[in-house]
């Protein structure tokens, strides 16, 4: 019961975060029109990006919840990479926009509003501060990840209000554009780099290739056993990994030594903490099915 209790709280922490960061996103936008600024535009534009990976969390902390279908026969797991990849596709997308506003301005430079700026920045640093404060609290990984997502926010706001305190004082409209495409290019690093990773998982690549040749050589070191083959070791999402094998055995089995090298599998894997494994035993003149 406390445990259930525990991951309502935790639903409830994202959800709030969430509904929280997207509001704010949307002033953002109409803020960063508003004040002429390409640094609020391009800062609104990774809020938009984390208030999706917040929504994504949130709805697939609800979906693990339930239980595997015959659809989805791993559970929903999965539906992060989906959501990782439409994250990359408009993150990019309003990158690319930002860049078409941003550089322009660089050889013609446009007085933003700074009195304006730097409101809505205190105001930033105010709301992700509070959100990242608030996720501080919990102790599952969903809440770990996004809570670094909204305070990287609150730096990307700070830098702002320093920007819109120095145009108080100082004629040099460079700065805005200048502000915004550091964002930009900030932003297309992390996608491109998470798109590399969501793209693996896609293609069912190991996640380490290390852990995999670990695995296969605990699993040839077992007495009984001659040799593995058809080691398949893939991710769900990124966080919870599947491993499948054929194990050739050296001789038939008996009922008690088929159970015992059974418990032997399972102890040499626990280290690893494998979300699925499916064990297949072969004897030495059988033919394999998969080819």
């Amino acid at each position: 019961m406390h445990h259930h209790h525990h991951h309502d709280t935790a639903s409830e922490r994202i959800g709030w975060a969430f509904f929280l960061n997207l509001c704010f996103t949307v002033i953002e936008f109409i803020g960063g029109v508003l004040t002429n600024s390409t640094a609020i535009l391009a800062d609104a534009v990774h809020d938009l990006g984390d208030s999706i990976s917040i929504g994504m969390a949130w709805l697939l902390d609800k979906f693990s919840r339930k239980d595997a279908t015959n659809t989805f026969t791993y559970g929903y797991r999965r539906l992060s990479l989906v959501g990782a990849f439409i994250n990359a596709v408009i993150l990019t997308a309003g990158s690319i926009w930002i860049l078409f506003e941003a550089i322009p301005r660089l050889w013609n430079p446009v007085m933003p509003m700074a009195e304006g700026m730097a409101l809505l920045a205190v105001f930033g640093v105010v709301v992700n501060g509070y959100a990242a404060f608030k996720l501080s609290k919990g102790q599952s990984l969903n809440e770990r990840v996004l809570n670094w997502h909204l305070l990287e926010d609150v730096l990307g706001w700070v830098a702002v209000l320093v920007v819109s305190i120095v145009l108080l004082f100082v004629d040099w409209p460079i700065l805005d554009p200048l502000l915004s495409i550091a964002f930009t290019l900030f932003i297309l690093v992390n996608v491109v780099r998470h798109l590399g990773s969501t793209i693996k998982l896609f293609v069912q690549a190991s996640p380490d290739p290390q852990v995999y040749q670990q695995i296969h050589k605990k699993l040839v070191a077992l007495d009984l056993v001659d040799n593995a083959h058809h080691l398949h070791f893939w991710s769900l999402d990124g966080e919870r990994h599947v491993l499948t094998a054929h194990i050739v055995v050296s001789k038939e089995l008996t009922s008690t030594e088929r159970a015992v090298l059974k418990e032997k599998i399972s102890e040499q894997l626990a280290e690893f903490e494998l979300a699925h494994t499916t064990i297949e035993l072969e004897y030495p003149d059988e033919a394999c099915r998969d080819h």
